[in-house]
This record gives C-alpha cells, sequence and structure tokens, in this order.
C-alpha cells in the first residue's frame, strides 16, 4: 500500500476513518518526522476531551476497572479512548499487550478505542507519544480519554501531569496497608479508589485512607477539592456509579474555579518539557555519531576519563546541532 501523507490522515481522521486515527497515533509514537506538522495540527483542534489518568501499583486492578468503568460510560452513550501503557518487551521494545488482552470484551465496540503503548524506557509511567495519542483521539471525537499507566510503583506520579482528573488505585492485601502512601503516589490523587472492595479486609484500607487525607487537610495548605475515597468491586459493580459521579464532579469543579487554569498550565508546560527533552535526545543520538568513535578510542587508551569524555561529547554535539538556531 502507497504511503498516506499524514495531513491527508488527518483529514480521514476528521471523516471518522478508524484506519487513519491508528496509523497517525503509530506515527506519533515512532517519532515520524512527517508527521510532526500534521500532530501540530491536531494539538491546535484538541482540548475538548476530559481525560482520566488512573495510575497504582501493580495488582490494584487498574486495568478491570479501566473496563467497567467504559462499560458504565458506553451505557450512557459517550465514545470512550483508552491509552493503556504497558510494560516494553525486552526483545522488540513494543508493548506487551496486556491491558488489551484483559479488555478484550470491548475490543468490538465501535464507540470503544483501545491503544496499547510501550514505555520504552520512560520514567514515570508515561509513555512518550501518550500525549499526542489522547490529542489524536480527541480530535477523532472521543470526549472521554482513560489513561492508563503501567504500574511502575514509586515513580509512577507523570500522569497528574497529563490528566485532567488523577485517580490512584488501591488494593487491600498487597503488603502495606495503603499501597497509596509513596514517594508522593498519594498527593497526585484527584480521586482515591480502593478496588476489590468486596474482600473483607477493604474496610481497613478505606478508613486508613480517608483518615490520613483527613490529616493532610489539617495540618497542609487548604484545598479547593476535598480529595473523596471511593470503594469500588469490579467483579459486583459496586461503586462504579459513584466514582463516575466523583469524576464529574471533579470536571465541573475544574471548569468553576481557577483549579482548572492551574492544572491547563500545568499540563502545558510537563507537555512543552516532554516534547523537548524528547527532540533533543533525538537531535544528540544524530549528532554524537561523527563525535563519539574518536572519544571513544581516547577512553580504550585510558588518555582520558568518562566524565570528561562524557562532557565533551555533549559540548560538541550541541554546538554542532544548534548553532544554527543559537545564532
Amino acid at each position: 500500500m502507497a504511503y498516506v501523507a499524514s495531513l491527508e490522515l488527518l483529514r480521514r481522521l476528521r471523516e471518522g476513518d478508524a484506519w487513519a486515527l491508528g496509523r497517525l497515533i503509530s506515527r506519533a509514537e515512532a517519532g515520524v518526522a512527517e508527521a510532526r506538522p500534521a500532530l501540530a495540527e491536531v494539538y491546535r483542534s484538541a482540548g475538548s476531551a476530559h481525560v482520566i489518568g488512573l495510575t497504582g501499583v501493580p495488582g490494584s486492578g487498574k486495568s478491570t476497572l479501566v473496563a467497567k468503568l467504559t462499560a458504565a460510560l458506553r451505557a450512557r452513550g459517550e465514545k470512550v479512548g483508552i491509552v493503556a501503557i504497558d510494560p516494553s518487551s525486552p526483545y522488540s521494545g513494543g508493548a506487551i499487550l496486556g491491558d488489551r488482552i484483559r479488555m478484550s470484551e470491548l475490543a468490538e465496540d465501535p464507540g470503544v478505542f483501545i491503544r496499547s503503548m510501550a514505555t520504552r524506557g520512560a520514567t514515570g509511567g508515561m509513555a512518550r507519544a501518550a500525549l499526542d495519542a489522547v490529542d489524536v483521539l480527541d480530535v477523532a471525537g472521543f470526549r472521554t480519554i482513560l489513561l492508563e499507566t503501567v504500574g511502575v510503583g514509586q515513580d509512577e506520579v507523570e500522569v497528574a501531569h497529563a490528566s485532567d482528573t488523577t485517580v490512584v488505585v488501591s488494593a487491600p492485601g498487597l503488603g502495606d496497608e495503603i499501597q497509596a502512601i509513596k514517594a508522593g503516589v498519594l498527593e497526585i490523587a484527584d480521586i482515591h479508589v480502593v478496588s476489590k472492595c468486596d474482600r473483607d479486609d477493604a474496610l481497613r484500607t478505606l478508613t486508613d485512607l480517608k483518615q490520613m487525607l483527613t490529616l493532610g487537610t489539617l495540618v497542609g495548605p487548604k484545598r479547593e477539592w476535598a480529595i473523596p475515597v471511593v470503594g469500588v468491586s469490579s467483579y459486583s459493580g459496586q461503586g462504579i456509579d459513584t466514582l463516575l459521579e466523583r469524576i464529574t464532579a471533579h470536571r465541573d469543579a475544574l471548569a468553576a474555579s481557577e483549579l482548572g487554569s492551574q492544572r491547563r498550565r500545568r499540563v502545558a508546560q510537563f507537555r512543552l518539557e516532554k516534547t523537548a527533552q524528547t527532540l533533543l535526545l533525538e537531535r544528540f543520538a544524530a549528532g554524537a555519531r561523527g563525535f563519539a568513535p574518536a572519544l571513544a578510542a581516547s577512553l580504550v587508551d585510558r588518555a582520558t576519563d568518562p566524565y570528561a569524555a562524557a562532557g565533551r561529547l555533549i559540548a560538541q554535539t550541541l554546538h554542532e546541532e544548534f548553532s544554527d538556531e543559537l545564532a
């Protein structure tokens, strides 16, 4: 099949072409330079969707919860986009696709689009192109987008800078009484969810979370949004409607206060820094090839040390790659 220009894909996307949707996301994920003008146009046209980020430790039931939330949203007639960030394969670098397998019952629904993305070494639980994928889904008419992170544990906080509403999922019986209380993960939540609440030991986790949040309101700064704790059971469906009500309430709170403006500025700054890091790494990798062999040879001869050689490599590469922009 002949290569279809990305701007043509964007035109087809706006006409409802599901193939164009998947192809444009693939090009964003691969970092195809030809796609950047189309993605720039996508960004300018996006901004209507409500992005719900879900994070939590492995085993907390995030993927099952996403499936249940999606089914409930579809019952209300909403189109739902899902960006499920999976671990990377150590062989191909691609997503292992565990989330898509767990959501297989949604795959035949034309009102649901599921995209698995590999982390490809990204820290913080976020794939590099996840925000591009969110924008593409937004332009395609998906007004609710669920962004599920990989579940890496303590450093999984970037989702709070990429979503309108951040849901942190905990589960009883995973070792610690409250798995969310790790390296700032507690603080990023707009809504706390305790999954598997049909279990006997779930009440203690719910109680402990509520007590900690109450303590935080007493000793910390006053919040415009009181963080709720919702118990859910994906097995019985208990709490799913309540969670959707809390998500809607948070969306309304963002629209009605300075909280929303602050959130949009934070997302924009995160997007700027993430994109700059990506472009810098791409250009550095390309430019460093011309300088690295000689510097590596000096390391072999022990004529220099790794730190000095690396410093020279950075200086030479950046001067070569960015001298025109800085002139």
